[in-house]
């Protein structure tokens, strides 16, 4: 699979872009502010329906208009579609397939998927929990892409749980009333039963990852590991089916509910698990040095690479500045790795940020303009 032309309209920067695009490796090279990124970050939200970069849609619409548009014509063996997604802040946003508008956005997703190589990845070893369950949530959609509705069932029980949870601490804290909780139950079932699915397709993935990994990281740094991928619930158990994650989540449910009615908050359900990333007998974050961080990163994206491609439909790689941020070894290493892609798409400051193996198409970005070179 790979994008042959890409559109945008009040896209970032662009007014107006028409890139063409075709198999192997393309370059976009410019100083930076210049709309590299923005151009490869418009091939990622096709495929996520999310930017790597920002948690909103307002900053991607150019300022001054009123809406953005991507659209990009893509090839998979002999057949071609045309994905087209309106972005409009506020509102709700639209898409098209092959001109048909009775689609929903979240049905264009699995026609194009990208694994994306950013700065933003140091996050995953370094950052915050919530990154990495994004890391794993997107893999799981892009793995099967009927998991974005139950991602989305998921975050609804949980804004309304967490809001009926808020009134009865503020109704506690205010004049000790109490309020009438019986649908809390109903909602307690809802939770559970889509955060099971959520949590067995997070476990599965682990398992199938795990070891794409390990080797993935030694081939950037021989001898540097053994990595480990370990799920740590909020929900404690040890449960892998369906059946027994609800019933997990549902006994957790009730042991809390005390503390989350004083609070206000969900305490426990996939919104509150982590991956913690095991570098030898210790976690990742906190103790691997810079370098190290860097290649588990960049494991992880290959590793998530690798399942994509033996899945069927390989991936779009794209390496968004990331050259740059690498040590000669890591950089030729890594170049090695990607090289053989049916589609990289690379951005870089300056030529030499591009490692000479991966020659291909070289486009100039700078003012607005992407000009092939």
């Amino acid at each position: 699979m790979h994008v042959t032309h890409l559109s945008l309209a009040d896209f970032r920067s662009y007014a107006r872009a028409e890139v063409p695009l075709g198999p192997g490796v393309t370059a976009f090279v410019g100083p930076n502010g210049q709309g590299k990124t923005n151009l490869v970050e418009a091939v990622g939200y096709l495929a996520t329906l999310g930017s790597h970069r920002v948690a909103s849609d307002a900053p991607l619409v150019r300022m001054g208009a009123e809406r953005a548009v991507i659209r990009a014509q893509v090839r998979q063996g002999d057949r071609q579609q045309l994905v087209e997604l309106e972005l409009n802040p506020g509102k709700a946003n639209r898409a098209r397939i092959n001109r048909s508008s009775q689609v929903r956005p979240r049905d264009v997703l699995g026609i194009v998927r990208t694994v994306l190589f950013a700065p933003e990845d140091l996050a995953l070893v370094k950052g915050d929990p919530g990154e990495r369950r994004r890391f794993l949530d997107e893999l799981i959609t892009a793995r099967s892409p009927r998991m974005a509705g139950v991602r989305a069932d998921y975050e609804r029980v949980l804004k309304q749980r967490n809001t009926l949870l808020k009134t009865a601490a503020l109704a506690r804290r205010h004049g000790g009333r109490t309020l009438d909780l019986s649908t809390l139950d109903v909602w307690d079932q809802h939770l559970a039963r889509a955060g099971a699915e959520l949590l067995a397709r997070r476990l599965d993935l682990i398992t199938a990852l795990e070891p794409l990994a390990a080797k993935a990281y030694d081939q950037l740094a021989p001898q540097g590991g053994p990595v480990a991928l370990e799920y740590k619930p909020s929900a404690p158990g040890e449960a892998h089916t369906r059946e027994d994650l609800y019933a997990q989540l549902m006994a957790a449910l009730t042991d809390v509910r005390k503390q989350e009615i004083e609070r206000g908050v969900t305490l426990v359900g996939p919104h509150r698990d982590d991956l913690v990333l095991k570098l030898g007998r210790l976690p990742a974050k906190g103790y691997a040095s810079h370098g190290e961080s860097w290649s588990f990163a960049l494991a992880l994206r290959l590793a998530s690479y690798d399942l994509l491609r033996a899945e069927g439909n390989e991936p779009v790689l794209i390496l968004d500045d990331v050259f740059a941020e690498l040590d000669a070894r890591r950089r030729e290493r890594l170049a090695e790795l990607v090289a053989p892609g049916e589609q990289v798409l690379v951005t870089a400051a300056v030529d030499e940020d591009v490692p000479r193996m991966l020659a291909g198409s070289r486009f100039a970005v700078s003012g607005g303009t992407v000009e092939r070179v």
